[in-house]
């Protein structure tokens, strides 16, 4: 009894461990396997708009520690717009600055359908 005792609270320091180190990336998609949304939300970003909702193009702070750590103000964050839903929805493009410090040219963006929960990057 005092093994399984033992046993149990290893795992359970174990998963706390691995949940205080937070969510990790899911990883890359293909421009070409994104919703036809997220390609259409991508080409606006690349055009520097015109954005439909007032809160695109605002500082996304990645408080989840999801995304590489940057400065502040370093990603953007824009609407992916979701069929049927009556708000913004859960799906986002971030863009980060890149090299270029220009989210329209830093080919550094990356995308969730699960608002902020994962994020895979997305590849041209």
């Amino acid at each position: 009894m005092k093994r399984l005792l033992v046993a149990f609270c290893a795992l359970l320091a174990l998963a706390g461990a691995v949940s205080a180190r937070g969510p990790v990336p899911v990883g890359d998609v293909p421009v070409a396997a994104l919703p036809a949304e997220a390609r259409a939300t991508l080409a606006l970003v690349k055009a520097g708009g015109p954005f439909p909702h007032a809160k695109d193009g605002s500082v996304f702070g990645n408080r989840e520690k999801m995304l590489p750590r940057r400065q502040r103000g370093y990603y953007r964050e824009y609407t992916v717009q979701t069929p049927g839903a009556r708000n913004r929805g859960a799906r986002r493009l971030v863009a980060g600055a890149g090299a270029s410090g220009d989210v329209r040219t830093s080919g550094e963006y990356y995308y969730t359908d699960d608002h902020y929960n994962s994020f895979r990057r997305i590849r041209e």
